[in-house]
């Protein structure tokens, strides 16, 4: 039995390039300015940042709680929030705001996670279960 080996060549062929249009959508009409929600820039403060030492001040200071009693609350808190973010979580705690993780990114000594708050203007009735608003965030001081 006789095996025959077969050579093959390739002969080059000019690559052809064609271009196709696309189809483009047509443009939107222009809106007229007082049609359009009107997005108001907010200055940034020119404050330094609030470390957790502030945080657990003012927090006694509208609570009336001891100090001792408020900081392992809020360090419990403050790493309970750290973990839901470093899940990608969302959070929604009134009336600090929402707050949507939209990227996330292992780096050197850590994670950077960017995230997107929003805070609700004021807060309305219906929110309410009981239909009043509490205009004092904290809750009462237990004696």
């Amino acid at each position: 039995m006789a095996t025959t080996t077969r050579k093959t060549t390739r002969t080059p062929t000019a690559s052809k390039t064609t271009t196709t249009k696309r189809k483009t959508a047509p443009k939107p009409a222009p809106v007229d300015v007082a049609e359009e929600t009107s997005v108001q820039e907010l200055p940034l403060s020119s404050r330094e940042e609030m470390k957790k030492k502030e945080l657990i001040d003012l927090a006694v200071e509208r609570s009336g709680i001891k100090k001792r009693d408020a900081k392992p609350a809020i360090e419990a808190a403050l790493a309970v929030l750290g973990e839901a973010l470093a899940e990608g979580r969302e959070i929604n705690m009134r009336p600090m705001g929402k707050i949507k993780v939209s990227r996330m990114k292992k780096v050197v000594n850590g994670q950077v996670i960017n995230a997107r708050i929003r805070q609700p203007e004021a807060a309305e009735p219906s929110d309410d279960p009981d239909g009043t608003i509490d205009t004092d965030p904290l809750a009462q001081a237990a004696e």
